[in-house]
């Protein structure tokens, strides 16, 4: 039970290195209380499973804002709502197959905050502090290399913060809504391009039926058919799948 409730206390520990850097001295003071010790107070141990908790809590927001998720969702959205199909694929679904995307996409960098992180801090050869420190080094890196420049000069203008020498002096709270700034921008070029083939379709239907004086037949209902031929013709979940993955190759 003690070597549970250290690895689960690693685990959020090194979910917390992400999104706080650890340098505040009373901070670290109330992280570094001991877990699973007989004589630990109740009053710190209420203290450490409230903060645990809180860490663990913050799990979807970072996988939201600091991993591919959000160029990968809102594609495939786009993907959904260009076809005009209402609710197929689900969203259960959608989101599914995002969140396995996600995992594959990050799983080098996962590996580098495991490796350099959370496995020296549960064999004892690391701090605390120093483990937050080292987590948030491959997320940096992960999200400086997809984050345009443009919208990270927004963010560090706006803090009035100095140009930074390297990706590791970005502040997190500079480097995370710059990151999903651009992520969203991508998603959003990579849907228009989605939109234009089946935005042809509609076009071409609509002006069939006018032409033949069916105005009182929704063009959606003899579009969609076709929309959804071309898309199985040219096996688009395929493509869509390969430039999501190649859009995060390095």
């Amino acid at each position: 039970m003690k070597r549970l409730r250290k690895w689960a206390a690693g685990f959020a520990l090194s979910l917390a290195g992400l999104v706080w850097t650890g340098k505040s001295a009373a901070a670290e003071d109330i992280v570094s209380i001991t877990i699973g010790t007989d004589a630990e107070p109740v009053g710190a141990s209420a203290l450490t499973l409230l903060l645990i908790i809180t860490v663990l809590s913050l799990a979807p927001a970072i996988l939201v804002l600091m991993t591919s998720f959000t160029r990968i969702v809102i594609v495939l959205g786009f993907v959904r709502t260009s076809l005009g199909t209402q609710q197929t694929p689900p969203t259960q679904v959608l989101i599914g197959m995002a969140l396995f995307l996600t995992l594959f996409i990050m799983a080098p960098t996962l590996s580098k905050v495991n490796e350099q992180a959370v496995q020296p801090y549960l064999r004892g050869e690391i701090g605390q502090t120093e483990a937050f420190e080292r987590a948030a080094v491959p997320m940096k890196e992960f999200m400086y290399k997809h984050t345009r420049e443009k919208d990270l000069l927004l963010f560090l203008n706006y803090a009035k913060a100095e140009k930074p020498a390297t990706y590791e002096d970005i502040p997190l709270t500079v480097l995370i809504p710059s990151f999903a700034l651009s992520e969203i921008k991508t998603a959003f070029q990579m849907g228009f391009m989605i939109f234009v083939p089946f935005l042809v379709i509609d076009m071409v239907v609509a002006s069939t039926l006018m032409a033949m004086g069916m105005l009182m037949l929704p063009p959606v209902m003899i579009s969609l058919p076709f929309k959804i031929l071309l898309f199985v013709l040219v096996d688009g979940w395929y493509l869509v799948v390969k430039s999501l993955l190649a859009s995060f190759q390095p």
